[in-house]
């Protein structure tokens, strides 16, 4: 099966992954940042393809979408759909 976004998820997912983020930096670019218990506390996953992460917001049922890096994990810029 072929995937028409895979080689730009994997350009976008080598970019975010080039330089380590801190939790403070992703927050200045992104705003709100999510570790992984906070992601879990406040969305249920539904489904990963790096470096997105398609979410429901379990407050209001919102889905939506966020990026995420690696090391050390942190999930940002939510969108809604």
């Amino acid at each position: 099966m072929s995937d028409p976004t895979e080689s730009i998820r994997r350009h976008m997912t080598k970019e975010i992954n080039a330089v380590e983020g801190s939790r403070e930096d992703l927050e200045a670019r992104y705003g709100k940042v999510w570790d992984t218990s906070e992601l879990q506390e406040e969305f249920t996953v539904s489904g990963f393809m790096a470096p997105f992460v398609v979410v429901c917001r379990k407050s209001d049922g919102v889905k939506g979408s966020m990026a995420f890096q690696h090391d050390p994990r942190f999930y940002f810029s939510f969108s809604p759909n």
